[in-house]
């Protein structure tokens, strides 16, 4: 057989196959980007083909985080008893003032974070303050592009803000306060969609690498116009849906209070459920929620690092499953759970379903928290049949995690030990594409010191800048926090909180 420079051979390594709990030891080999063939370890390959030594070595595919956001990394742990309004409120304090370098720094901080604990690919809903610029898109593209990861990036729209979208919430504030947040609203949506429009619309933005998607990011915070239009640009340009929908119980009781429904009943009415559509947390949804979104072929991300973080209750990943949902897992942005740390993620969606109660039958396996934070991604980012497997014909997309490490001695059961015990400090190598992007603990694609100095500097410009919105957002804490609070303690027919005292 003849090769050219195309052809790598992985040799002598152990590999974790699709539905697998036991890695068995294989050879891999990878014709450009693309995994072309799997045999026994000394099996035949190509002349001349580049041969990668996997002893010692537990390959399994790349992790796929289904919900973060890029505009987190340069905010993360300024928060600490942070519900989710609250910290929406702090949203112009952590986030404003954000210079077109900035969003770049953030976003390829973010992607270096993931790479590094051994995540491939991501669902990214960035924001733009105080909306998307087409150069700002760009610029969240080019970082992903430099740091070799694949991505699927959603720009956050909305035309509404969090005093207006929570009934109530605008008059339970003093009227100094409601002065401050009236110059927080949102510009008209057709301004906000116009250079969205424009960025789907340049030639080979999209590629094999990098997906775009649309963020109306909480349904509340958008109007049924701005919802219908988000729904035809989508479809339009055949890319697909992310929306924060039920994460919080204030969203579950504002959408009844509001429409009458709940929030998921409400999109589905206006024509926005389908196979391309993704659910955020999802935690408040109830049966019928469940199975609607099932129906359309929809995908919920579950977030349950960000979930706990927030205090907004734990998501039902059995009910999902069993209503045939295609569940995904993400960690959400750093400002709100503070890391990118796939492994902690996954062992986090396991263990939450263990403290719902105590029907084995209804706690996630290890398998299915595997398979969400791999096949249930490469699904919901729009890249289905293609990453999320080792298997001939998917992408190379690889992690190779060393066997000597603490975390693996003795190695007993891959999954289990993947799921409930790797935290990302046994990965060595990380290859996208057939391309190594991490070594261990390198990242061979971009300077991460030289990102560190600029991210030092950007912390205490952008501190300096935003102070006043730190004012106005501690003084705003007790007034949303107050109400929020007396909200919540209202009845639903549902109950995902981890204590029957509120």
């Amino acid at each position: 057989m003849t090769a050219d420079a195309r052809h790598q051979v992985i040799r002598n390594a152990l590999v974790l196959r699709p539905g697998a709990q036991q890695a068995e030891p294989l050879d891999i080999l990878i014709e450009g980007d693309t995994i072309r063939e799997l045999g026994p370890h000394g099996m035949a390959v190509p002349d001349g083909a580049t041969v990668v030594d996997g002893a010692r070595r537990l390959i399994h595919p790349g992790l796929i985080n289904a919900h973060t956001h890029g505009h987190g990394a340069l905010a993360k742990a300024m928060g600490d008893r942070w519900s989710l309004e609250l910290l929406l409120a702090a949203g112009p304090w952590i986030s404003g003032n954000r210079s077109l370098e900035d969003k770049y720094l953030s976003a390829a901080l973010n992607a270096a974070e993931m790479v590094l604990k051994g995540c491939t690919a991501c669902y990214d809903l960035f924001m733009e303050v105080p909306a998307p610029s087409l150069e700002g898109m760009q610029a969240i593209a080019r970082a992903y592009g430099d740091v070799g990861m694949r991505a699927t990036i959603a720009p956050m729209v909305a035309d509404m803000s969090l005093y207006q979208a929570i009934p109530g919430l605008y008059d339970a504030l003093p009227s100094t306060l409601q002065d401050a947040v009236d110059k927080m609203r949102p510009q008209p949506y057709a301004a906000t969609l116009k250079d969205v429009a424009v960025f789907l619309k340049k030639p080979g933005v999209q590629s094999d690498r990098l997906k775009l998607a649309l963020a109306p990011t909480i349904p509340l915070h958008c109007s049924d116009d701005f919802l219908c239009a988000c729904r035809d640009c989508a479809r339009g340009h055949g890319i697909g849906l992310h929306s924060h929908v039920a994460e919080s119980k204030i969203q579950a009781l504002a959408a009844v209070t509001r429409y009458k429904r709940t929030i998921t009943a409400h999109i589905d009415a206006l024509g926005l459920l389908g196979p391309q559509f993704t659910v955020a947390h999802g935690i408040w949804l109830d049966d019928d929620d469940m199975r609607r979104l099932a129906d359309h072929g929809a995908s919920v991300a579950h977030n349950p690092g960000s979930n706990m973080r927030l205090g907004n209750g734990i998501a039902d990943m059995r009910g999902l499953l069993k209503a045939g949902v295609n569940v995904a897992i993400g960690t959400d942005g750093s400002n709100s759970a503070d890391n990118q740390n796939m492994y902690e993620a996954t062992r986090l969606a396991s263990f939450a379903s263990k403290v719902r109660g105590p029907d084995l039958m209804r706690w996630i396996t290890t398998p299915e928290a595997m398979h969400a934070a791999t096949e249930g991604g490469a699904r919901a980012l729009g890249f289905a049949g293609q990453i999320g497997r080792i298997e001939p014909g998917y992408k190379a997309d690889l992690v190779f995690v060393d066997l000597d490490h603490i975390n693996w001695l003795p190695h007993t059961r891959t999954v289990n030990q993947l799921v409930h015990v790797e935290d990302g400090t046994a990965v060595r190598r990380v290859m996208i594409g057939g391309r190594v992007v991490a070594q261990d603990g390198r990242l061979l694609t971009v300077d991460l010191a030289s990102l560190g100095r600029q991210a030092e500097a950007a912390r205490e410009r952008l501190s300096a800048a935003n102070e006043p919105m730190r004012l106005l957002a501690e003084k705003l804490q007790d007034a949303v926090g107050t109400f929020c609070i007396g909200m919540a303690r209202e009845p639903y027919t549902v109950d995902r909180y981890g204590s029957r005292v509120q």
